[in-house]
């Protein structure tokens, strides 16, 4: 049965940006009444702090949302990310790449630059033998860069329609040996049968990726639903520094989890939000097509 999924990193609470994306995440799934996973994005291990495994299920669990299984985490599958690499270097469409972040930033604002309009400009792409030996001896290890050959590429989002995206030269393993997320995402989700995919829609512009990484991989192409986000009152994405932004924010202010619940279902338009008691009390008026698509902007006044 395919399944869909709701994939945090646990590097600090989940706030209402978050939990509604998990709440669509899980309306979208039961609605269709296929299973939801919770995976924990956890391969950044500088900032994954381990008590937020934790405090992310509490959270989920006092909105009411449940999963099926034993949450993942993707730490623990770094057998299948590296298998996936190996698959990649046979295809002969990996080439290391020795450059800084600012280097990149730096080429980037050339004129003139090669590849223009793509976020990496090819720099290591273009390095013979002698190239790379050399900066191997300097002792700077490289990430690994997948070779695209398309600037683009098209696909159909189930909120935003059809979408052309972007394509670059992307890293999918960091040169600490560290599988990239536009790899280890895909993988997961193929391996999970997720049919649909529910995330932010700060994340749009990435899809094109690992749609190209499924293709090369031959494995499952998920759809997409890329959610409005929940920014702050000057129009960024929520962070602790906005105010009440998470859960414990809110009760502090007297509200209980079923107020957090029905105040993101009534940020959503949907029907009986004012009534719920549950997230399933929800699912009998929801309807995907009648979402809203532009960001939920917070009053400074929900905040403080």
């Amino acid at each position: 049965m395919s399944s869909g999924r709701f994939a945090p990193s646990p590097t600090g609470r989940l706030h209402l940006g978050n939990l509604r994306t998990a709440l669509l995440a899980w309306l979208f799934a039961r609605s269709t009444g296929s299973p939801l996973h919770l995976r924990f994005d956890d391969l950044d291990t500088g900032s994954v702090r381990d008590e937020h495994y934790d405090t992310q299920r509490d959270d989920l669990t006092a909105l009411g949302l449940d999963w099926d299984g034993d949450p993942i985490r993707q730490r623990d599958r770094l057998d299948r990310y590296r298998h996936a690499l190996d698959r990649l270097r046979a295809l002969d469409v990996l080439y290391p790449c020795y450059c800084s972040r600012r280097e990149i930033r730096e080429a980037a604002q050339a004129p003139n630059r090669p590849l223009a309009g793509h976020g990496y400009p090819g720099t290591c792409r273009r390095l013979d033998a002698t190239g790379r030996a050399a900066r191997d001896a300097s002792g700077r290890r490289p990430a690994w860069r997948l070779r695209t050959e398309a600037a683009s590429y098209h696909l159909v989002d189930r909120l935003r329609g059809e979408v052309s995206v972007e394509l670059d030269d992307f890293v999918v393993e960091r040169n600490d040996g560290t599988p990239a997320y536009h790899l280890v995402t895909v993988v997961d989700d193929d391996a999970l049968a997720v049919e649909l995919v529910v995330r932010g829609d700060d994340l749009l512009d990435s899809t094109g990726r690992q749609l190209l990484v499924a293709d090369l991989l031959g494995l499952r192409r998920a759809e997409h639903a890329h959610v409005p986000l929940v920014l702050s009152p000057d129009g960024e994405r929520l962070a602790k520094r906005h105010g009440a932004v998470t859960l414990p924010d809110r009760m502090a202010r007297g509200e209980s989890p079923l107020d957090v619940l029905r105040f993101l279902a009534a940020s959503l338009d949907l029907p009986g939000a004012a009534e719920a008691t549950g997230p399933a009390d929800l699912l009998p008026g929801f309807d995907p097509d009648r979402l809203p698509t532009e960001p939920l902007v917070l009053p400074v006044d929900d905040l403080t």
